[in-house]
């Protein structure tokens, strides 16, 4: 009977549109699992032809003619990379029976307390080693990582047909849901970006994420959060249902790649204390509603909670960090993503931009606000999408041609919506905005210039560097490739082999930079004291009660989360580390430092 625990301690989580489109065909033999994004179904249609023909599987293309095509050139996609993983987890098992050397290229990346690693050393230790044995051992030991898929919930879009709004389930997250849903997959789908009610009551659709008569899931629900009180609101909100929550993903509110959803204050690290000692609490409440919802569907009931993990993901990067959370938190699995984007065999990344990455320093990546979907978004100085877009900036040609309309989620100029980094939106705002000119300070008219300009093309920027990769032609207005990095990137400087990057989460090589680096959660603090900063000193409205008191509570959460780090770190140090307690008491004293205005 096979092992249902994943051989590797880590994950590599979902990073743009593109850059994880195909991991899982890259890495799951290995046992890696991975996480594919599904928002983009005209690049999954893209992928699809081109892995159809690498393996010589037939391929028939969905076109936009087709009815529900969305839907259907998703699961097509899924079902391909299903089929190829299964296709190379054969073929590379055969390889480990026959092949002593690839059997010990395998061990050098397992786990050093791997229970699976050290059956198979000692196998190899066997003389003579039997082939028949070593094969048992294989299939009866080794699985395959997991092909998950992400959703942005908000990532929604009503669509339209001859001016007719479509049904509800016509919206795009809907249709990438039933997507999966009707996918052969047995995996996970990841809810990221915050609770969406109508996406969540949808769900109930598909038989596949309700437990059948032995407890089992063939489709199971990831929830990516920040803090514990959103994952037992949203927990409770879909086991009302009968839908289990099988993993809360909790990622750092700002030391992560891509959108930051910053918390009030609250960092990780007491975050991960409170999941783990309310986890059972968790499990309870949880597990008494789901009982109570699959009864009056008559579905099979469990008499035991089915699994729930916790994970986390977000600025880890040392050995030493990956092994303290498991150990202080009992997470069941660490994510690792920005520092994988330098890992050509595991991520689709063009060139021009992995280079860019290597050669980041921390002054290169910033907190921006170009996304479309008005929150915070973690990127490079120096993209071949800044450059682009200045371009037109600087020729009054500002905004996107908006080809996809993924983003296109503003109702401001009609029902059908309109993406702010278009050049539809930005033209009108432009406009509004020249008429006033001669009312207003060129201050401030610059100011707001800036910001309307500011909006990239994450649909295209963010899909861009797979079709750059696998050399497919890109039609239409020319975007270059947004990049999504974590400000973790600045300690990793060069390319790195998926072996090398193995070996450096367990401990048994390195792969940083020669720079100084603080640990993770130290960084974290860093990043929350600027944001709080920066929030105060961009607030151009009137400050009111309301600011002062979020504010104030901001920063008082931010003074816990130091306190409890200085206790911590007191019994819980490395050498790697021995300076933390010094930055500690640094940020504290300039927290205490940060004045938070009062009302006159």
């Amino acid at each position: 009977m096979k092992l249902s625990q994943p051989i590797h301690s880590f994950h590599i989580p979902v990073m743009g549109l593109a850059f994880t489109i195909d991991s899982p065909i890259r890495v799951a033999h290995y046992g890696i699992s991975s996480v594919i994004s599904i928002i983009d179904d005209e690049l999954m249609e893209k992928m699809n032809a081109l892995y159809s023909k690498k393996f010589n599987f037939p391929y028939q293309e969905i076109s936009k003619k087709e009815q529900d095509y969305r839907a259907k050139r998703i699961t097509s996609y899924l079902n391909l990379v299903g089929k190829i993983v299964n296709f190379k987890f054969s073929k590379f098992k055969t390889e480990l029976a026959e092949n002593t050397s690839a059997l010990k290229k395998l061990i050098t990346i397992l786990p050093n307390q791997s229970n699976f690693k050290a059956g198979l050393s000692s196998l190899l230790a066997e003389s003579p080693t039997s082939k028949s044995t070593i094969a048992s051992y294989l299939e009866n030991h080794l699985i395959p990582g997991e092909i998950d898929v992400n959703i942005m919930t908000k990532v929604d879009k009503d669509n339209f047909a001859n001016r007719e709004q479509l049904p509800v389930e016509f919206n795009d997250a809907h249709a990438s849901l039933r997507g999966f849903a009707n996918s052969n997959l047995s995996s996970s789908v990841v809810l990221s970006a915050g609770m969406n009610p109508r996406l969540y009551s949808y769900f109930e659709k598909f038989r596949d994420f309700f437990p059948d008569s032995n407890g089992r899931l063939k489709k199971r629900i990831i929830l990516k959060v920040s803090d514990y009180r959103s994952a037992i609101i949203q927990g409770k909100f879909l086991a009302k249902k009968g839908l289990w929550i099988s993993e809360y993903r909790i990622e750092s509110g700002l030391n992560c790649g891509g959108h930051a959803f910053a918390t009030e204050g609250f960092l990780l690290g007491p975050i991960l204390e409170e999941f783990k000692n309310k986890k059972e609490a968790l499990i309870q409440e949880t597990h008494a509603l789901l009982v109570k919802a699959l009864g009056q569907k008559e579905y099979p009931t469990p008499i035991h909670h089915l699994d729930l993990k916790i994970t986390v993901q977000g600025g880890v990067g040392t050995a030493t960090e990956h092994k303290f959370l498991q150990d202080s938190y009992q997470v069941d699995s660490v994510g690792w993503g920005t520092p994988f984007l330098l890992v050509p065999e595991a991520t689709s990344v063009d060139p021009y931009t992995r280079n860019l990455l290597a050669k980041s320093k921390e002054r290169d990546l910033y907190l921006s606000n170009i996304s479309p979907l008005g929150v915070p978004f973690n990127t490079i100085k120096g993209t071949t999408n800044e450059y682009h877009k200045q371009k037109r900036i600087d020729a009054n040609k500002a905004g996107s041609s908006c080809p996809k309309k993924y983003l296109a989620l503003s109702k401001e100029f009609g029902p059908e919506g309109v993406c702010t980094a278009s050049k539809k939106y930005q033209t009108e705002k432009l406009q509004d905005l020249e008429a006033k000119k001669d009312k207003v300070s060129s201050s401030w008219y610059e100011k707001e210039k800036a910001i309307i300009n500011e909006k990239a093309c994450l649909c295209v920027g963010l899909a861009n560097a797979s079709y750059m990769e696998h050399e497919m032609d890109i039609k239409g207005q020319q975007q270059g490739v947004v990049i999504c990095p974590g400000p973790n990137i600045a300690y990793f400087d060069k390319k790195i082999s998926l072996a090398k990057m193995i070996q450096h989460i367990y401990g048994n090589d390195s792969v940083l930079a020669p720079t100084n680096r603080s640990h993770m959660f130290v960084n974290e603090l860093k990043m929350y004291i600027s944001y709080l900063k920066n929030e105060i000193k961009d607030t151009s409205e009137d400050i009111t009660a309301r600011h002062i008191k979020k504010w104030q509570a901001f920063k008082n959460n931010l003074s816990c989360g130091i306190d409890y780090y200085q206790q911590l770190f007191q019994t819980h140090i490395s050498s790697e580390y021995t300076h933390v307690q010094e930055e500690l008491l640094f940020y504290k004293e300039q927290l205490k430092a940060l004045p938070i205005p009062v009302l006159v």
